[in-house]
């Protein structure tokens, strides 16, 4: 009996090692969580497209203090700021930022004048170059043209990353109209040797409409040849003096957010 007694303690026994050996569905769930590092509080506008509290202002409309002459860097940007607006002063060239950026969001809104003028490549054009270097000469651009009604080659059209890869859709407003590009470009990386340890990638959102959906950049955008890359680190952003014909194009409400 005593024996019968001392198994059935010791069966109990077992029971309640296993009994509390066993992890609850919460003590399970707790060690895939991660607590640190908190991300930073980043408060929004209260209008979709205004700037966020983290964001560094480019183009307030005010003056183009962040912005320097491509053709001369010692010299602040020659275009034209009039009732909130920056338009394309032709003739002066492309216009840099003062800083260089490596990863980052960027927004940038554009404008035809309703008086265009032109067809195809020679209608509007400009562009956003996502990382511009060798006095501006060089660099990743995505298009800005007008694309309303205007037909040219798609890989050259707005929204496109220039003659590497054609928009997902054509949402381009009307002469006259702001369009808005959201831009999300990741930097390409090099090895020490200059080879691509890996290439630039770009996401595009034009007038809330997705365009390039991560696209990998094959090199620099060039108008003739073909795209290769250039060992490169952190480098200003760019606006284009196209030199076509037609009305100058403007902007408005340009900020980056380094990422």
């Amino acid at each position: 009996m005593k024996h019968k007694k001392l198994l059935s303690a010791y069966f109990l026994f077992i029971h309640a090692l296993v009994v509390c050996g066993q992890e609850s569905d919460a003590d399970k769930s707790k060690k895939t969580e991660i607590w640190s590092p908190i991300p930073k509080i980043v408060t929004p506008s209260n209008r979709l497209g205004e700037p966020p509290s983290d964001a560094i202002i480019l183009f307030d409309g005010k003056n183009l203090d962040q912005w320097l002459s491509k053709n001369d860097t010692t010299k602040s940007a020659q275009w034209i700021v009039e009732d909130g607006v920056l338009t394309v002063k032709k003739g002066t060239g492309n216009i840099r930022t003062r800083q260089n950026f490596l990863d980052y969001q960027l927004h940038v809104e554009w404008s035809v004048p309703k008086n265009i003028t032109g067809s195809s490549q020679a209608r509007g054009n400009s562009g956003v170059f996502l990382a511009a270097w060798g006095n501006g000469e060089h660099g990743y651009e995505v298009q800005v043209l007008d694309s309303y009604k205007n037909e040219t080659y798609v890989n050259g059209q707005a929204g496109s990353i220039y003659k590497q890869s054609i928009p997902l859709s054509n949402p381009t407003l009307p002469p006259g109209e702001w369009n808005v590009y959201d831009i999300a470009w990741t930097a390409p990386r090099f090895n020490d040797d200059g080879s691509v340890k890996s290439p630039g990638m770009v996401t595009v959102f034009f007038n809330g409409i997705l365009v390039q959906n991560h696209t990998v950049i094959k090199g620099e955008t060039k108008w003739i040849g073909q795209p290769e890359y250039q060992k490169h680190g952190a480098l200003p952003i760019m606006l284009q003096d196209h030199g076509d014909p037609s009305p100058a194009i403007s902007f408005r409400n340009i900020w980056v957010r380094p990422l």
